[in-house]
């Protein structure tokens, strides 16, 4: 079968499934954008660059014209590609799948699968745990019911995505899992004994000491205050506990003003693009997400992939499925720092085993997330529309 994906740029998690997906089915990729090192920097990371990873090739894909008059990935105007029905009748594809639902390029690509009479799949994160104002949430539970059923599919990514589309009433036999994944093997290669000593040694980390690690944008919600104020919790009780910090943003100084008034020494990185991360989840003995909103935590994933526990708040989406049974780590109550630091202790005194962290990432495999895909766009047989544009 032929399958169109349309998705807002080119996005380092995104790739890997493309390419797996291309091994599966006959794939095309329509992006909305060429993201710049300023669309890059607008996104949170405070600072411009570019990936420093391939994430075009091993699949077909197509760069459309967006001709809005701010292109940005922020707003929902920022991706406008009215050209995009006529690039789907083009490729004649028997399903599109969207990533997502939150720019203007996406609803484009609906009413154009409407018009075509393509089957049309969704795949997003969001989760009902995300903060909303109460109008907010009584104008979605009066329209989503309804609006959500555009989708001849939903591929939900983890549990918090499943209870999401349920919530709304949406058909669960239109329902199929693709979990939110990344390249485990491409971590796991590159996360090596040698690469663990080589940055613990630059850090002046000494051996036997924990290292918890947090990686990602430093703004407010990521809430990393706490985890210095649980790192300083345990080293009071005896510890021997460091913070490693893979990431920049508007708090970068606070932060460090903050972890040198608890006494905790702080390791900051700065930003690592993706080639980097694989040494500093080596370096790493724990990954920490504080987040008081995370619609998953892909960060989650990587340190898995490497073989490092997770300690999550209950407030990310990816809790539940990767965390929450206590086999690969443990959830704690977000902003409850007393909790955060006992939840660290634990891990320490009974890390989980190689295997277990192992059996959890694979569930969330690249290989998993194409199946599911896959197996949702069975369900569309080819239509005599699409056969007569293959001609």
């Amino acid at each position: 079968m032929r399958l169109a994906v349309v998705t807002s740029h080119p996005i380092q998690y995104q790739a890997p499934l493309f390419r797996a997906l291309a091994q599966r089915c006959d794939l095309h990729v329509l992006f909305a954008h060429r993201a710049t090192k300023a669309d890059q920097a607008a996104a949170g990371f405070e600072v411009p660059f570019d990936w420093d990873v391939d994430l075009t090739s091993g699949y077909s894909s197509t760069f459309m014209r967006n001709v809005s008059s701010q292109p940005s990935l922020e707003a929902f105007s920022g991706c406008d590609t009215p050209d995009v029905g006529g690039a789907l009748v083009q490729y004649a594809p028997d399903a599109v799948l969207l990533m997502g639902w939150h720019l203007k390029c996406y609803w484009q690509s609906i009413w154009a699968c409407r018009r075509a009479q393509l089957p049309v799949m969704v795949r997003g994160d969001s989760h009902l745990n995300t903060p909303r104002r109460l109008i907010k949430r009584v104008g979605k539970a009066m329209v989503y019911p309804l609006a959500l059923r555009v989708f001849d599919a939903a591929l939900y990514v983890g549990e918090q995505s499943r209870r999401y589309w349920l919530h709304y009433g949406y058909p669960t036999d239109r329902m199929y899992f693709s979990p939110h994944c990344i390249d485990n093997d491409w971590f796991a290669e590159r996360a090596t004994l040698r690469a663990r000593a080589e940055l613990r040694r630059a850090c002046g980390v000494e051996e036997g000491v924990t290292l918890a690690l947090f990686a990602g944008k430093l703004e407010p919600l990521k809430r990393v205050a706490d985890i210095v104020g649980a790192v300083a919790q345990c080293r009071a009780t005896g510890e021997r506990i460091e913070l490693m910090v893979a990431g920049t943003g508007k708090l970068h100084d606070s932060l460090q003003h903050v972890a040198a008034e608890a006494g905790v020494p702080y390791h900051a990185l700065g930003f690592c693009n993706q080639s980097r991360m694989p040494s500093v989840y080596a370096a790493a003995d724990i990954l920490v997400l504080a987040s008081e909103s995370e619609t998953w935590g892909l960060v989650a994933n990587e340190a898995l992939a490497c073989g490092k526990p997770l300690i999550v708040s209950d407030r990310c989406g990816c809790a539940y499925d990767l965390a929450a049974d206590g086999t690969a780590g443990s959830v704690f109550h977000c902003g409850d720092v007393a909790d955060l630091a006992q939840s660290m202790r634990r891990l320490i005194d009974q890390p989980p085993s190689h295997d277990a962290i192992a059996a959890k990432a694979n569930r969330y495999s690249i290989d998993t997330a194409a199946n599911g895909i896959v197996e949702a766009m069975s369900a569309f047989q080819p239509t005599e529309r699409s056969r007569a544009r293959r001609g």
